[in-house]
């Protein structure tokens, strides 16, 4: 295959060129001056367009299994191709929980049958199993998810003892752990002040203060003061506040994520999109969301995800106690993101660093997440000054919802390519593709 004429964007820098692939790799790597002379299966021709990896998107929900009336692999594997993702790494909140061996196994199998895209999952640590950490193969997942904040069963992690165990045992090994920080009891405090003067179900302009910066301060402080003492890689999963972009140090293993709806929504927004934007933690202030902007390009936030998380419609009614939290987000990142580059927010390189090298370079994925001769060809070709407006049947995602709906975006997926295969092309679908499980370290 040759990928011709495009804006090449890879570790960096900005050129045109063409990518030629082989099988499903990348096989050179031609600036302009250097014409291709050979004979290809296929050509695509990207005048116009810029070639970018493609994106890595470390944190999902695809609810599969136990939860897909939601959602399932097929179904949301399926708008991440659309949106240009082509890898991603899935929460352990599903039914069963991936808390134990033969749990993580079972999630292999069903991606390996399901899966549009290449896969992996993160292994969920509770009170009680930091034994097993010991046991899982370093070269099939990507770490340890924690949850120091309510969510579902027994995956909150709320004994002291236990975060130790958990900690120490991480840098032992030398996983990475990803984790969600909410001060818990800080949340039941504020919801129960909540309750008592406005009902059992406070009207969701009241979440931020629910789940309020306080809560997500303590709980990521504690964590990266704990990822300090044992020596953990710790990276903070949906960083929401202001305050929590100065607790890496330098020289510590501390690192941010920040999810796109956290770059998009206020708490303004809740007036226009009511339940549609609730999820946890909370959109917050104006100035948070500012300043989140502004640590995308000083490198205060190493990555950028999504945390899409589906639910049906009628899950999403009601106020802050009661409406589910979690949106879809993942067909609509990349053109998102770009679109923050279009506000000068940050430059294109750099969207390239967040959704695609930083993730492959802080979870070791073996051989993706770059433009290098010799890895695998996982490429999106987007164009810009494309606009285009969501309607609710272009979405792909199972709940067929989105908050962005009605929204007019600027860049549009061209192609998906997927180990050497185009997955997507303006609008068709390969049905019949399907990933590759990822490999680490």
């Amino acid at each position: 295959m040759l990928i011709e004429n495009g804006r090449i964007v890879n570790e960096g820098r900005v050129f045109q060129g063409s990518v030629v692939v082989e099988d499903d790799r990348i096989a050179d790597i031609k600036t302009n001056i250097e014409t291709p002379r050979d004979n290809y299966d296929q050509c695509v021709d990207a005048t116009g367009c810029f070639v970018l990896p493609g994106v890595i998107d470390t944190h999902v929900h695809f609810r599969e299994p136990g939860l897909t009336k939601k959602a399932d692999i097929e179904s949301e594997s399926r708008a991440a191709a659309y949106g240009g993702v082509t890898s991603f790494f899935d929460m352990p909140n599903t039914v069963p929980q991936t808390t134990t061996l033969e749990a993580l196994e079972e999630k292999f199998l069903l991606a390996r049958e399901k899966s549009h895209v290449n896969y992996s999952f993160f292994f969920g640590a509770t009170n009680d199993n930091a034994q097993d950490f010991g046991q899982l193969n370093r070269h099939r997942i990507p770490g340890i998810k924690l949850f120091m904040g309510s969510s579902t069963g027994n995956m909150l992690v709320d004994r002291y003892g236990a975060l130790l165990r958990i900690f120490q045992t991480a840098a032992s090994l030398d996983l990475p752990l990803m984790a969600h920080c909410e001060d818990t009891e800080t949340i039941n405090h504020n919801m129960e002040q909540m309750r008592k003067a406005y009902g059992d179900d406070p009207d969701v302009m009241l979440h931020p203060l629910i789940r309020s910066e306080e809560a997500c301060l303590l709980s990521s402080a504690l964590a990266a003061n704990l990822a300090r003492t044992y020596g953990t890689r710790l990276h903070i999963a949906h960083v929401s506040t202001a305050k929590e972009l100065d607790l890496p140090q330098d020289g510590d293993n501390v690192t941010l994520e920040a999810v796109v709806a956290h770059l998009l929504f206020t708490n303004k927004d809740y007036l226009s999109h009511g339940t549609l934007i609730k999820c946890n933690p909370a959109v917050k202030k104006p100035e948070d969301r500012d300043a989140l902007r502004q640590a995308l390009s000083d490198g205060r936030i190493t990555t950028v995800a999504t945390d899409h998380a589906p639910h049906q419609l009628a899950d999403k009614q009601g106020g802050a106690a009661r409406a589910a939290s979690g949106m879809p987000m993942i067909q609509f990142s990349l053109p998102a993101m770009l679109g923050l580059v279009d506000e000068g927010v940050l430059p294109i390189e750099r969207v390239v660093e967040l959704m695609c090298h930083n993730p492959a370079r802080l979870f070791e994925i073996r051989e993706r997440g770059y433009i290098r001769c010799g890895y695998k060809a996982d490429l999106v070709v987007v164009k810009p000054r494309q606009p285009w407006t969501l309607t609710e049947e272009m979405i792909q995602s199972k709940c067929g919802w989105s908050p962005l709906t009605g929204h007019t975006f600027q860049w549009q997926v061209q192609q998906t390519i997927c180990n050497g295969h185009i997955i997507y092309h303006q609008g068709t679908f390969d049905h019949a593709s399907r990933g590759e499980e990822i490999q680490f370290r």
